[in-house]
Formats: C-alpha cells, sequence, structure tokens
C-alpha cells in the first residue's frame, strides 16, 4: 500500500467536511440528541427510583457513548464510500491507481478521527450535564474502544460491499446495518435478559463482551479481560471474513460493469 495516496483520500474526505457545515453537524448532532434523551431519561429515573438506581445513569450514558464509537466506525466506511457515489467520483477513485486496501485504510483512518472527536465531545458532555466521567474505565477504555471500532469497520465492509453488489436500493442498509446488531449487543441491558435462545447469538458478537465488560468495570472497578480477548478473537475472525467477502463481491461487480452503472447515476 502506498501512503501518500492514502493520505491523498483522506484529505480528500477531511476537505469535504470544511466545505460543508452540514456534515460537520451530523457528526454531533445525532450523537449529542442521544446523549441529551438517555441522561434525561436517567437522571429522571434517579429522581423517582430506589437506591439501585443511580447506577443506571453510569450504565446508561456509558453504553451511549460507546454506542455511538461504534456507530461512527461503521460509517465512516460507508458514509465515505456514499459520497463518491453521490459526487459521481466512485469511477475516478478505482480507475486511479487506488488499490482497495488503500481505499479502506483511508475510511479506516477517518473512523479513527471521527471516534477521536465524537468520544471526546460526548464525554465532555456527560461530564458537564450528568457528571459522567467515562475516564473512571481506566485503561481498559482504550482496548475496549479499539474492539468497537474493529466491529464497526467489518461492519462497513460489508454495508459497502452490499452497496457496490445492489445499487442504491441498498444505500438504506448504510444506516440500518448497525441497528440490525444493537438489539443483540447487549448494549443498554445485560445478555441475562435477552430469551434463552438468542443468547448464544448475543455471544458471538465482539461489541456483546465490550458493553458487557463495560458495565462490570463501574459496577466492581475490576477488568474483565478475558471479555476483551473474547472480543477481539471475534474482531480478526468478522474482519477478515468482511475482507474476504468485500474483496469477492467486487470482484463480482467489477466483472458484471456494476460499478460503472453505480459510479454514473
Amino acid at each position: 500500500m502506498n501512503l501518500r495516496r492514502i493520505t491523498a483520500l483522506l484529505l480528500r474526505y477531511l476537505l469535504l467536511y470544511r466545505q460543508s457545515w452540514t456534515r460537520i453537524m451530523e457528526i454531533f448532532f445525532w450523537p449529542v440528541m442521544d446523549l441529551l434523551v438517555w441522561g434525561f431519561l436517567t437522571s429522571y429515573l434517579l429522581q423517582v427510583g430506589s437506591s439501585r438506581v443511580p447506577a443506571l445513569i453510569t450504565f446508561l450514558i456509558g453504553s451511549m457513548i460507546f454506542w455511538d464509537l461504534l456507530y461512527r466506525a461503521q460509517q465512516s466506511v460507508t458514509i465515505s464510500f456514499l459520497e463518491d457515489v453521490w459526487a459521481r467520483n466512485l469511477l475516478n477513485i478505482f480507475v486511479a491507481p487506488v488499490t482497495i486496501g488503500e481505499f479502506l485504510t483511508a475510511t479506516f483512518a477517518l473512523g479513527v478521527i471521527k471516534v477521536l472527536i465524537n468520544g471526546l465531545v460526548l464525554a465532555a458532555l456527560a461530564w458537564a450535564l450528568y457528571a459522567f466521567n467515562i475516564c473512571q474505565l481506566g485503561f481498559t477504555l482504550i482496548p475496549f474502544v479499539l474492539s468497537l471500532m474493529l466491529m464497526g469497520w467489518a461492519m462497513g465492509m460489508v454495508t459497502v460491499a452490499l452497496i457496490m453488489r445492489w445499487g442504491h436500493a441498498a444505500e438504506a442498509l448504510a444506516w440500518g446495518i448497525p441497528f440490525l446488531v444493537q438489539p443483540l449487543s447487549a448494549v443498554f441491558y445485560p445478555v441475562s435478559i435477552l430469551p434463552a435462545w438468542l443468547q448464544p447469538v448475543a455471544w458471538a458478537l465482539p461489541s456483546t463482551y465490550v458493553f458487557e465488560g463495560m458495565r462490570q468495570v463501574l459496577a466492581t472497578g475490576l477488568a474483565p479481560w478475558h471479555m476483551f480477548w473474547w472480543s477481539l478473537g471475534l474482531n480478526v475472525v468478522y474482519l477478515t471474513a468482511s475482507g474476504v467477502f468485500f474483496r469477492h463481491i467486487f470482484s463480482v461487480v467489477r466483472k458484471k460493469g456494476l460499478l460503472g452503472k453505480l459510479g454514473t447515476e
């Protein structure tokens, strides 16, 4: 892979945000709205609930911030691809000497930037509005966030592959796929709440281990490293499978001429 081409692609995506305040607002609008809704809900529960309810404000706000980081990592891949589709620039990208790996690496790098910015903004607002300090997770914060980003990238590759194969009709998947796994990821509740037949499916997702691990750290102060290693191992499997799936679909799309059709419609 060529670092210069990766940097050029990343710079192109970043310049889109500099030239459009609406794109910048999109980065912050929904995460901030979600934080306000969940924060005010937990504040209400804090007023009317029992002595055990105060822990909810820690769990729910922490889960909301973690979920948005996963969502942003997935969006960095899919929205970057769709930006080229909407601007009819897709053919220019792949006619140029840019490999699939370089394209994906640039979108991954964009995801890191978005996750860092969103994480800092949400952490600051959570601390200012609800006295929630995400840094109480300690060192576990870094590997847990890394695991969520890896899963987001895997979902992003699958989403882009599906859009390439089925065209504009599949664009809604860019926003829908993350929410297909959210109920099974135990984001706002423990896995034990799910029906018994769904629990094995939940434990097959890397994100489940991260959210369960986060709640355990906040509740006990102890880091469940075995959950991190499980999530990391599953992420390696899913990233590998997603990469193989993406390359296969890209090859099919190129042979059928679908990429050119998608890039000019």
